[in-house]
């Protein structure tokens, strides 16, 4: 690897992580966001704003890659993720001088959300811009390789959110972290910001573009030539179900859905949620680059559809051991106590509530939404028409009548839970850490294994996709062609994992049940893939002719 190749991917890749790093800052901090910025609505309603808030940083991801996609076709590389760069960090940088609800009224979660739209936006075009411009400067044979360093850049951007938000929270104390401290980790982001810039602007434009545009051949219209003609959005669709929808959820699932199943379902403490976590990425994130190596052996194809395969039959064991090791007595719980909410079913509502703005209001509903937050394992019996919900744990009867506050329901029915099994918030069984490097007990070294396996997973995924999709397109097309497909698998499929996968515990009362979501996923990715996608590690990604024809 030549100096000039070394300076290429440290600067495309340095910048990613930090943009990452700025997306991921607000999903770890969305709590105390929620309650800066939408103080004026019940604690509920303010997490749920919140989190809406986040997801609309995911859903404009797609609308980033056309938007930026074209401008890098025609205009290039270089310029276009100077350009989504410089708006991320601003943007991250504004969260952190912006003042909040109480002092700047309704503008304070106005301006916040339209910030999280921009830098959704600025996502969506940087990860096909440095993957793009990483690809058409590595030596046939080694795009894999040279690729796979951009695929550290996701991973490390969150370890290096956790690490910076656990040093400020460890420095400032939780009272002055939750007040002001916050806003330190958004304010560092600018220099940041500084450091990759100064590095991005040193680089020249990518050989292959630059070819291209002497020769007069860039496209003057890639949006329509991209998905405007058949040929050419086949392959955007293969690429989306027969490679990044699986490899979207299986990533989702091995970082961020842990870390949710941890937390909420789990009831392990924020701290060492999140310290299990970065262990596991600390201990997982070099085989990024092992994979994207062995796919320029080997290809791309067998790695990411075996990843997806793997994941598929391996994350119900996985989890249920995590369950295992990590709260032992909600484990004992679910298998012997039984609960039962009897009902009349005209009252029994749908529960699926992926965005989390759906407020429940019949008994039966309520019982089993307080069950499902519970991590309580129930099913529901009808009962006979008008009948008042009753919620039966091992033969103790808790009712729930109609008008009556769901706070009395909860107090009778987490006394009953209690006293059958359950375990109290805090039980002493729960895997807790006592600093950062409190990792060789027996049951903390185990979750981190366990969590080092669904990390592996994602690097299995993650690590080879960056130079199949470069590869599947044409250099007129590629910036446009690759990101949409990119941020609709993992913006979509991928991000609204956590949300929906709990939607579905919610509406079961099963805590695993959620895992069906990207277990399906896979195994459909894994289906396609291997009936549609071609392989592509030998393709000349110089040779601009159509896909379809090569």
């Amino acid at each position: 690897m030549t100096r000039e190749e070394k300076k290429v991917i440290l600067a495309s890749s340095l910048g990613t992580v930090f943009e990452w790093y700025d997306f991921y800052l607000y999903g770890s901090l969305a709590g105390i966001i929620g309650a800066q910025f939408f103080s004026s609505y019940p604690p509920a309603t303010r997490d749920i704003f919140a989190l809406l808030a986040f997801a609309a940083g995911f859903l404009v991801r797609p609308f980033g890659a056309l938007v930026f996609g074209r401008v890098g076709d025609i205009v290039g590389r270089k310029y276009t993720f100077l350009v989504t760069i410089l708006i991320m960090g601003l943007s991250t940088f504004i969260v952190g001088i912006l003042p909040n609800a109480a002092q700047i009224g309704i503008a304070a979660p106005i301006i916040l959300i339209v910030l999280r739209l921009a830098q959704g936006l600025a996502l969506g075009g940087e990860y096909g811009g440095a993957a793009t411009y990483v690809a058409e400067h590595a030596p046939q044979g080694r795009r894999g390789f040279y690729t796979s360093w951009i695929q550290t850049t996701a991973t490390l951007g969150l370890f290096l959110s956790l690490v910076v938000i656990l040093a400020v929270r460890s420095f400032t104390g939780e009272a002055a972290f939750a007040e002001w401290g916050w806003r330190i980790p958004f304010l560092v982001s600018v220099l940041l910001l500084g450091i990759s810039l100064w590095i991005r602007l040193q680089l020249s434009e990518s050989p292959a573009f630059q070819r291209m545009k002497e020769e007069g051949k860039t496209s003057k219209a890639p949006l329509t030539e991209a998905f405007g003609q058949w040929r050419n959005a086949k392959i955007a669709l293969i690429a989306l179900l027969g490679l990044v929808a699986g490899q979207g959820v299986v990533w989702y699932t091995g970082q961020f859905y842990a870390l949710f199943f941890l937390q909420s379902i789990l009831k392990v403490d924020g701290y060492t949620a999140n310290l299990l976590i970065a262990w596991a990425l600390l201990l997982g994130t070099g085989f990024f680059v092992v994979f994207g190596w062995l796919s320029d052996k080997i290809g791309r194809k067998p790695i990411i559809l075996a990843g997806c395969l793997i994941a598929a039959l391996s994350f119900f064991p996985v989890f249920k051991q995590i369950t295992t090791l990590a709260n032992p007595a909600l484990e004992k719980a679910i298998e012997t106590v039984k609960v039962t909410v009897v009902a009349d079913p005209a009252q029994c509502g749908s529960l699926f509530n992926p965005v989390g703005t759906r407020v429940f209001s019949a008994p039966c509903d309520l019982a089993r939404d307080y069950l499902a937050k519970s991590s309580v394992r129930y099913a529901t019996e009808a009962a006979p028409a008008g009948q008042p919900t009753v919620v039966r744990i091992n033969g103790t009867e808790v009712p729930f009548a109609a008008g009556a506050p769901a706070v009395e329901f909860n107090k009778a029915a987490a006394t009953a839970l209690q006293a059958a099994g359950y375990p109290k918030a805090g039980d002493a069984q729960v895997v807790k850490m006592a600093n950062p490097f409190d990792i060789f007990r027996p049951q903390v070294a185990g979750v981190i294994g366990l969590l080092f396996v669904l990390v592996l997973f994602v690097t299995m995924v993650y690590g080879p996709i960056a130079a199949a999709l470069v590869e599947l397109f044409p250099t007129r097309i590629r910036y446009t062609s690759m990101s949409l497909p990119y941020h609709i698998g993992n913006g979509w499929f991928g991000g609204l994992l956590p949300a929906t996968a709990f939607a579905m515990v919610a509406q079961t009362g099963d805590i695993y049940y959620g895992l069906w979501y990207p277990i399906v996923i896979a195994l459909m990715t894994f289906v396609l893939g291997l009936l549609l996608v071609p392989e592509t590690k030998d393709r000349d990604i110089f040779d601009d002719r159509d896909t379809a024809t090569h």
